[in-house]
């Protein structure tokens, strides 16, 4: 049984159809990694799929349980974590607070404090440093860590190296791989195509709100991945 099912998912901002009959699986322990221009749909879909955003059509499966009206708090104490794009740290606390805020859902698990600095080696000397005052890759560690002391199922990472440098891209992916290691879902939305198909298991591509191509990483090129980025047709396709 799949951890995760999207059933002909739509997600609407007013008038404008954000997301359109998505359906998606993801089997236990896999990492998927959506990828697609600004404007595709990709964060909708993830905050649709943490009940941050309400469905305008279509079914969300969680666990065999179905979650499509249930809300983001209640997502949470089921297993579904969320790290939203801007990370949304509280500046004024410190790491150790901000992970602790987390652990009041007493979902059970190996995540604690103590395991979480061991899996971001990074935060460690800074667990009394105010998160205002952190650096992008360290806020964007603080945020990975403060989602999995929920002790998640399912993990969603929404654009994860975005505005960061390439050397703390690399310190916050080697410690979420360390992180992930027993056997945690993912779905990031990923901008870097190569650190996507480096980290995950499968891709997924949205354009205009649309899932117009999925599979597994090592099956999917980078041209076939950018020409479905972009709508364009490859030289050997037939129109439609």
């Amino acid at each position: 049984m799949s951890v995760l099912a999207l059933e002909q998912i739509d997600s609407r901002h007013g008038l404008l159809q954000a997301v359109r009959e998505v359906s998606l699986e993801l089997e236990r322990g896999q990492t998927l990694a959506l990828v697609g221009a600004n404007g595709a749909g990709k964060t909708t879909l993830l905050r649709t799929i943490a009940g941050a955003h309400r469905p305008a059509g279509g079914r969300i499966v969680f666990e065999g349980e179905d979650i499509t009206a249930v809300p983001a708090h209640r997502s949470v104490r089921m297993g579904i974590a969320l790290v939203p794009e801007g990370r949304r740290l509280f500046p004024g606390l410190t790491v150790e607070e901000n992970l602790a805020v987390a652990a009041r859902n007493d979902r059970p698990g190996r995540f604690d404090v103590e395991s979480v600095l061991e899996a971001f080696p990074l935060l460690r000397p800074l667990r009394r440093a105010r998160a205002a005052d952190l650096s992008g890759g360290e806020q964007q560690a603080a945020a990975i860590g403060r989602a999995l002391m929920s002790n998640p199922s399912l993990l969603l990472l929404d654009e994860v190296s975005l505005g960061l440098a390439p050397a703390a891209v690399d310190d916050v992916y080697r410690s979420l791989r360390t992180a992930i290691g027993e056997g945690t879902t993912v779905l990031l939305v990923e901008q870097d195509l190569s650190r996507a198909l480096g980290f995950a298991d499968r891709v997924a591509c949205m354009l205009e709100g649309r899932l117009v191509l999925e599979g597994p990483a090592g099956e999917l090129d980078r041209d076939r991945i950018t020409q479905a980025y972009f709508g364009l047709r490859r030289p050997d396709e037939a129109p439609a």
